[in-house]
């Protein structure tokens, strides 16, 4: 037999249906959407599955063959006729690739597009039936995935990011392309079983590192590890996509076994269900973490902005932690925060470095008023030389200038691109000191702790803040999740 071809591709969203904007096909192209040989160049050497997919299949002598890669910041539902362009894009790409010996596929696995509620388990399910059930079709997701049944059956293995924050991407994507080595030598034949217990566990109980989530995948790991088993994954969920999907579930993969692969996923479901109340957090307020902050005797002290999670979708521009701390005039501090908002981005730069100007910023049903100095403005790209998460180490988020708000100790960052807070590269390629200012605002829940850990000397405070990705999830409206599921249902 002469050398294995492995096709590439990966469609990724995460999707907030609580969003009333949709995401576009501008938003892909924004970000990655490529096809072919410009996969690899972008991709080959990238901290993210797609690198980890080209890594590993080189180190097993196999031709890796790019097909078709689209990405998109996590924002509203995609609009129909987009995603189902991106689809039959991606789907022609994959005929017109030749005969493939299998086929290594990058779903985010929280992608809901209009009329496709479980947008992955379609795209893949097409995948299966383009390829054949002869074809080996595996599969990574991001945790924060909602695993449907037809993921499931479309693929022969899922193999999801072990961590979170994402540190483990690249690795991830090399495991699923050392898996389909040993399937087409005929070392292995996977079998592949998932349980779904009827719970959600929080955003807030996310974090790999702490617990209760640390036990519980500590747990875990002698049953993913044990003989005949191939491997497993934890699937967290992802709360901001109000399908019937989302929750919390497991996937386990055995060598030519079902039964033993859902037994151990079955057994894996009972614990997660019995440890369930481990993940039903207290929930700090906005008041209550700016007092809390006020008396950290190190700082900074990094505020979590859950409610404006823009790793999970959110506007990115709330100013709902800011306003509560201007209001207590602790002029004598220092905060940070940054806000998305083109338009004052865009004026800045027609004032230019060292004006002022009056009026408001961020938020339009609350934004920060007053007078505000042009301390410098930027391009707005920037790199991050660790592997942090997201995947990415080169980021755009346009125009940007730095804001001095006259009359207190706070200092903005305004963005013409929405951008999520996963590298410390985005304050100090812009000559913004992070261990000058007591109180930071990060708008995201576990993700920014990676990249703010070294400078978050008065540590990390979650804050329960108001908006679509706000960490008390039974105060969203939800029409379509399952019923009963914990922690709304709480047996």
């Amino acid at each position: 037999m002469g050398r294995f071809r492995v096709g590439i591709i990966g469609l990724l969203q995460e999707s907030n249906t609580f969003i009333a904007r949709q995401t576009r096909r501008a938003d892909f192209e924004a970000d990655l959407l490529l096809k072919g040989e410009a996969i690899r160049s972008r991709m080959e050497s990238a901290p993210h599955e797609v690198g980890g997919f080209f890594a590993g299949l080189a180190e097993a002598g196999i031709e890796a063959v790019p097909i078709f890669l689209a990405r998109a910041l996590p924002y509203g539902v995609i609009g129909r006729e987009d995603f189902e362009g991106l689809v039959r894009e991606m789907l022609d790409a994959l005929s017109e690739a030749g005969e493939l010996d299998g086929v290594l596929a990058a779903p985010h696995g929280a992608t809901v597009a209009e009329g496709y509620p479980d947008a992955d388990g379609y795209w893949l399910s097409q995948v299966r039936q383009r390829v054949g059930s002869g074809v080996p079709v595996i599969a990574t997701l991001d945790p924060h995935a909602n695993l449907s049944e037809a993921m499931v059956d479309a693929t022969d293995a899922l193999i999801a990011y072990s961590t979170n924050p994402h540190l483990d991407q690249r690795e991830t994507g090399m495991k699923a392309a050392d898996m389909m080595r040993r399937i087409l030598v005929g070392e292995i034949r996977p079998a592949q079983a998932a349980a779904f217990p009827p719970m959600a566990i929080n955003i807030q109980c996310q974090n790999t590192s702490e617990d209760p989530l640390k036990s519980l995948c500590n747990a875990m790991a002698p049953v993913f590890a044990a003989p005949g088993i191939l491997g497993g994954s934890l699937i967290l969920g992802f709360p901001y996509a109000d399908v019937v999907e989302m929750g919390s579930a497991v996937v386990v993969i055995a060598d030519d076994d079902l039964m033993k692969a859902q037994e151990a996923a079955d057994e894996m479901g009972r614990l997660m269900w019995d440890r369930r109340a481990d993940f039903d957090p207290k929930f700090l307020s906005v008041e209550e973490a700016v007092s809390r902050a006020a008396t950290r005797l190190e700082r900074p002290v990094v505020l979590l902005d859950m409610g404006d999670n823009v790793g999970g979708g959110s506007p990115a521009d709330s100013t709902a932690i800011v306003q509560e701390w201007l209001k207590r005039g602790r002029s004598e501090e220092r905060a940070f925060a940054c806000l998305f908002d083109p338009r004052v981005a865009g004026r800045a730069c027609e004032l230019g470095v060292g004006a002022v100007f009056e009026g408001v910023v961020g938020d339009p049903a609350d934004p920060v008023t007053g007078r505000f100095s042009i301390e410098s403005l930027h391009e707005g790209k920037f790199v991050e030389t660790m592997a942090r998460h997201g995947g990415f180490s080169e980021f755009d988020q346009g125009k940007t200038v730095v804001l001095r708000h006259q009359g207190s100790g706070l200092t903005l960052m305004v963005t013409e691109r929405r951008m999520a807070p996963f590298s410390l590269s985005q304050l100090t390629s812009f000559g913004i000191d992070p261990e000058s200012f007591d109180l930071i605002v990060a708008k995201g829940v576990i993700a920014p702790m990676a990249a703010y850990a070294p400078v978050a000397k008065g540590g990390f405070l979650h804050v329960d803040s108001p908006g679509v990705t706000r960490a008390d999830m039974t105060r969203l409206s939800y029409r379509n999740r399952r019923i009963p599921l914990f922690p709304f249902e709480k047996d």
